[in-house]
């Protein structure tokens, strides 16, 4: 069981959160982890890139010189892949770099990434994170007074919110997101995480609701009616 301090916009504690990382990933897979994260860096990769063959290149197709009497090595066209200005022998092609791992995996995935930020300490919960209109001086006030002001913080709230999305937008290394769309990679990504704590009640009855989806019940098992004999 851990306890988590509760502190209010100007840094003081008001009051403690107890919960147990166990109840959000019952162990830390930092495989499952590893591959997560590398799927979501994958999938921002364009693929874009492109070099061009020796088709592709501009340049006549005629023999550079004859092929005896010269005293040269034989040669054939200036667009040769070994040739300055000719094309690539092993040419790069745009391709999809994007994959997919299961679902239950990936949500996995997101559980056990916040169960390690918890138990190593690198979550700071706040009582409430609102604003009634956007205020950058505001929010970086309260991020100074809670001390996360000088490092990289993940704001989690527990929906959408623009004035709270605008007020900490334009500060470095700072990203706000709801607890609906918390994965793997934003999670570890930052070294700290700041989260209300009514987003941190939500994150843990999704939790709850996923892994009661996953369980299902056992089917009972009906056996057939033996039939009777019946008596001459």
């Amino acid at each position: 069981m851990v306890t988590l301090p509760i502190y209010d916009r100007t840094g003081a504690e008001v009051g403690k959160y107890e919960i147990d990382p166990a109840q959000l990933a019952p162990r830390i897979s930092k495989q499952l982890l590893h591959d997560a994260v590398v799927m979501y860096q994958t999938n921002l990769r364009q693929g874009s890139v492109k070099t061009k063959t020796r088709s592709e290149v501009s340049g006549t197709s005629q023999k550079m010189y004859r092929q005896k009497g010269t005293g040269r090595a034989r040669a054939g066209t200036r667009r040769s892949g070994v040739r300055r200005g000719g094309g690539h022998i092993n040419a790069r092609q745009p391709r999809d770099w994007s994959y997919r791992l299961p679902k239950k995996a990936l949500r996995m995935a997101t559980r056990m990434a916040l169960a390690s930020r918890i138990a190593d300490e690198e979550v700071t919960l706040i009582d409430s994170l609102a604003f009634d209109q956007p205020k950058t001086r505001e929010a970086a006030a309260i991020l100074k007074a809670l001390k996360l002001g000088e490092t990289s913080v993940l704001v989690a709230v527990p929906e959408y919110d623009v004035n709270v999305y605008k007020s900490l937008r334009n500060i470095g290394n700072v990203s706000v997101s709801p607890v609906s769309d918390l994965n793997a990679m934003t999670i570890l990504r930052p070294k700290r995480v700041l989260m209300t704590s009514t987003a941190l009640d939500a994150f843990r009855q999704a939790a709850a609701e996923g892994r009661s989806k996953s369980v299902r019940p056992s089917e009972s098992v009906v056996e057939p009616a033996q039939e009777v004999p019946s008596e001459s």
